[in-house]
């Protein structure tokens, strides 16, 4: 005898999945991340987004994890095709670009306590692969890596923090001076970082 067909269960479709909660908790900014208003932004219930994520803490700390992954670090074009130095000039750009556009995101990037897990994995394979593609030992590389990229997202969490007092005219102003300022201390900063790691 035949079994019926199963019935396809009815009702609300889900409406909470991690990716969901991490696309509108980015678009929110994480400085603006509530329990209460990224619940209301998916149309559920604070309660029911507790169900998911058991507190603000770490519902920032998936929110900061996603933007990370999400982000592409520049490639590796090797010694051959592009020097060391110039490399790490790159890197620096999309590391700025990828704090200015993510206000709330440095102290993740910056401090080992709240960084998660899979946020440490992405920084570590990169330095091994700095060092396997470019010829240095892993230590230099995550020496390299590290200084510049700290410095690097400090600066740029300072430069571009929201600041109400400026004009829009004197800000496009500002905004240039600071571009071409923040582009010149990377790159002593990388010249100075290169030099004294072939010193030891």
């Amino acid at each position: 005898m035949a079994q019926p067909p199963k019935r396809t269960a009815r009702g609300r479709p889900r409406t909470i999945t991690l990716e969901r909660i991490a696309d509108v908790g980015i678009a929110m900014g994480l400085p603006n991340v509530t329990f209460v208003g990224l619940a209301a932004e998916l149309g559920v219930s604070h309660m029911a987004l507790y169900k998911h994520v058991p507190s603000l803490k770490d519902l920032k700390a998936l929110i900061a994890e996603e933007i990370f992954k999400r982000w592409e670090m520049p490639v590796i074009l090797g010694r051959k095709r592009e020097e060391l130095k110039d490399y790490l000039i790159k890197f620096t750009d999309s590391l700025r670009n990828l704090v200015k556009s993510n206000p709330g995101l440095p102290p993740y990037l910056l401090r080992r306590s709240v960084a998660t897990p899979s946020m440490t994995d992405k920084i570590g394979q990169h330095q091994k692969f700095l060092a396997e593609i470019y010829g240095i030992s892993d230590s230099r590389a995550q020496w390299l890596l590290s200084t510049i990229a700290f410095h690097c997202i400090a600066v740029a969490d300072t430069l571009y923090s929201d600041i109400d007092e400026v004009s829009d005219l004197e800000s496009i102003t500002d905004e240039a001076e600071v571009e071409a300022e923040f582009s010149h201390g990377m790159h002593a900063l990388i010249v100075g970082a290169l030099s004294l790691s072939e010193k030891e």
